[in-house]
């Protein structure tokens, strides 16, 4: 990328190698309403490398974007982080000083948020807040100068005549060209790692499309490690590395991308993967779905949350809930349920029963 400007880094990924760049442990997150507590984010964990990009799908609800906003450290009240760490390129976010979380987000740590509309200021020129963020980390920067920063990144999104686009207000680009600028200004100061948070909510499939390639080039300019946060499984096939799955504030599944739609393992991912439209299939038939609703995360049910919803539950899944463990033969694959091993016959049983 020409006309770096240089990341304001607050920790050196390099200094740990073969290290996880970004861990969360245990992460829980609670919202305090005049209903009861929301648990949001009940016990997550996961961990992703430099470079690599991690798919985290799951029902609205499911607690995708609070994890996000709690990487972040934007999580704000009546929400509070209430257990686990996070950390980044070894360094614990949950004790780092707040000026030192300023220096991180937007520099190491950037985040493209799900509406860009609402996430863009209409007083302000397009071009102005990309420049913003860029001198915000980077003092010396002068106007002009993080002016034509901006016009490059956003020529670098395919935005055309990016020099006179650049003095134009949020109002006067369309919602594509408006996701482009988030991407840009997310961009803009070569972060270490990417969240995207639902980046092609609202477009039509042919604007989801160069968005989505746009966040792929933007990633290899970067080399940015990214977080792709989505309930679009056709997004996730041609973007992720590996799949976390959330259901009820919980990780029900992780493994890579082929473990997950090949050979899934909790009846929620086989659910999210069998509503998936297909070409080979009788247009007459009707499309399928999970019955039921997700949960109230204020009045949980006993044992598997998707107990209530689930077709293959037996009297365990009431009393217990299933812990994250290893899929037989497969180390780097986990699932949450007590008939992991068997989901794949049962399926199959299932399917020839239709």
């Amino acid at each position: 990328m020409t006309g770096t400007v240089a990341g304001a880094a607050t920790g050196d990924a390099a200094s740990y190698p073969g290290a996880p760049l970004l861990e969360v442990d245990d992460l829980h997150v609670e919202f305090r309403t005049d209903d009861g507590v929301v648990k949001a984010v009940d016990g997550v964990s996961f961990a992703v490398d430099p470079g690599e990009t991690l798919a985290v799908v799951g029902e609205s609800g499911s607690g995708k974007s609070v994890t996000a906003l709690a990487i972040m450290g934007l999580v704000t009240k009546p929400g509070y982080v209430t257990g686990g760490d996070i950390r980044y390129a070894g360094r614990s976010l949950r004790t780092m000083r707040e000026d030192e979380y300023r220096r991180l987000r937007g520099a190491d740590v950037a985040m493209i948020f799900q509406d860009p509309l609402s996430s863009l200021n209409p007083s302000f020129r397009v071009g102005d807040q990309i420049a913003e963020a860029i001198r915000t980390h980077h003092p010396h920067v002068d106007r002009r100068a993080g002016r034509a920063r901006a016009a490059e990144l956003l020529a670098i999104v395919g935005i055309p005549q990016a020099t006179e686009r650049v003095r134009d207000y949020p109002h006067q680009f369309s919602g594509g060209m408006r996701q482009r600028a988030m991407i840009a200004m997310a961009i803009a100061n070569q972060p270490k790692l990417l969240i995207a948070d639902e980046p092609t909510t609202a477009l039509d499939v042919t604007i989801q499309a160069q968005v989505l390639e746009v966040l792929r080039r933007a990633q290899h300019e970067t080399n940015a490690a990214m977080v792709l946060i989505t309930h679009d499984l056709g997004i996730v096939a041609g973007m992720a590395d590996r799949v976390l799955v959330m259901y009820a504030g919980r990780v029900v599944e992780e493994g890579s991308l082929d473990e997950i739609f090949y050979r899934s393992r909790h009846p929620y991912t086989r659910g999210l993967l069998a509503a998936l439209p297909r070409l080979d299939t009788d247009r007459r038939e009707p499309l399928r779905t999970i019955a039921g609703t997700p949960p109230s995360l204020i009045d949980l049910p006993p044992g598997c949350a998707l107990n209530p919803r689930c077709m293959y539950r037996i009297d365990r899944c009431v009393q217990e809930t299933p812990a994250l463990a290893d899929v037989a033969g497969e180390p780097a694959h986990r699932a949450a349920c007590f008939r992991a091993d068997e989901v794949p016959q049962l399926a199959g049983r299932l399917a020839g029963e239709a």
